[in-house]
């Protein structure tokens, strides 16, 4: 399938149209060879290029303006030559809007140290650089050229350096892509943090240069985003120098990154602050995202800290699980009050789900072991946050963000009663 031509004449990668008063969060919109992104935006995370257990036409209706894949998962199963053969990420699952990957380095470190879908994050434990998760061996080894990694699906051995990154994501062909980084976790020492944004930094350069050589390589393909990544743990002056240095890396031409992307170990508890410092070193012209966040309270957090789009996983990972989110706080529709619970998920929801199917129908689907169970599920949890970010984003407008979180936080965590 040949690819389109979808190029634009110049006009600004992003502009922003409106600001949270006395805060720096900020409407505004992404302008991608396959439509806008107006922000702040949820994207949609469809790891393995779909949206798992939903159709991405239904993706489309329930409001997703994006959705991002992971080249890690896309390299190994079913290859980028493939992908871009198919004409690319959106034409290969057939998803019309715009697209992202990420670039890779996050699967191939928590993967690597047998951690499924997430970095050792407790900072209660005692630091080390070498944390592997109980019971497994480490499959990801890092130099200041790249990783070397074993395939966790046939136990074959792999090399990500910069360059490989790009390439791979190049022939996927999303809009937005992440330049390669190494994620460290709370753990690590302090030693070892330090060391990990400097290698970040140079694979950093080493990636714009290599985005642009293939840029240009391939001149009848659209045209492609790169967003730095800024590190450094929970270190407020590695993430200030993480952030400082990635804007003052340019290529020949003195371009730099269309935009930035923050991620690594945050705590919770510590996350609009740390969102903040590395905003305040990051320019205002382009936009942020904030990679990995999904929670209510995080969401609010990061928006008035700046970010400009999140991604996260977890809404579709846990309605597979029978967990549904709802404005009075996320439940398990398993439970046993639900069997003849014959009202919607969520009685203020304007999804499918909530419109066509009761509690009682999915409680008997999931304790039936039933796909579709999954599917509704996951439609709803998606249009509840996606929802949420569209209601985030017209308070600000409306400049009544304040009213709105209160009002969604008051009520999705409810203080016990005394």
């Amino acid at each position: 399938m040949p690819w389109l031509n979808t190029c634009v004449t110049e006009r600004p990668f992003f502009t922003v149209e409106a600001e949270l008063r006395g805060r720096r969060g900020r409407t505004g919109v992404i302008h991608t060879p396959h439509g806008d992104i107006h922000t702040p935006a949820f994207i949609a995370v469809g790891t393995k290029a779909t949206v798992k257990a939903v159709l991405p036409g239904t993706m489309r209706d329930l409001g997703a303006q994006a959705v991002l894949a992971n080249a890690y998962h896309l390299y190994l199963q079913p290859g980028p030559d493939i992908v871009d053969e198919a004409g690319g990420l959106g034409a290969f699952m057939n998803w019309p809007g715009p697209t992202f990957t990420d670039s890779g380095g996050f699967q191939v470190l928590s993967l690597g140290a047998g951690f499924r879908k997430v970095l050792a994050m407790d900072v209660d434990r005692v630091q080390a650089d070498d944390i592997i998760a109980e019971g497994k061996q480490r499959l990801a080894h890092v130099d200041d050229d790249g990783v070397t990694f074993t395939s966790h699906l046939d136990g074959s051995t792999h090399r990500f350096t910069p360059e490989v990154s790009m390439g791979i994501q190049h022939q996927i062909g999303a809009d937005i892509i992440f330049a390669f980084d190494e994620l460290t976790t709370l753990v690590n020492t302090r030693g070892y943090q330090e060391q990990s944004v400097a290698r970040t930094h140079a694979w950093a350069q080493r990636c714009l240069d290599e985005h642009r050589r293939l840029t240009a390589a391939r001149p009848d393909r659209p045209r492609q985003a790169l967003f730095g990544v800024v590190q450094g743990a929970q270190y407020e002056d590695l993430r200030r120098q993480a952030a400082r240095g990635l804007e003052t890396i340019v290529d020949a031409q003195g371009r730099g990154f269309d935009g930035y992307g923050i991620g690594g170990a945050l705590e919770k508890q510590n996350l609009a602050t740390i969102v903040g410092w590395c905003i305040d070193e990051l320019p205002d012209a382009k936009p942020r995202h904030l990679l990995g966040i999904s929670e209510p309270d995080d969401l609010f957090a990061a928006v008035a800290a700046g970010a400009d789009t999140f991604d996260c996983v977890s809404p579709s990972r846990v309605a597979r699980n029978a967990a549904v989110y709802s404005a009075g706080g996320r439940f398990n529709i398993t439970g046993a009050r639900y069997r003849r619970d014959f009202g919607p998920i969520d009685a203020e929801c304007d999804c499918y789900t909530c419109a066509h199917y009761t509690r009682a129908y999915l409680h008997h689907l999931f304790k039936s072991k039933e796909i579709l169970s999954a599917t509704l599920c996951t439609i709803h949890n998606e249009r509840f946050v996606i929802r949420l970010v569209d209601r985030i984003r017209a308070a600000i407008v409306a400049d009544e963000f304040d009213e709105l979180r209160d009002d969604v936080l008051g009520r999705y965590y409810p203080t016990p009663a005394e």
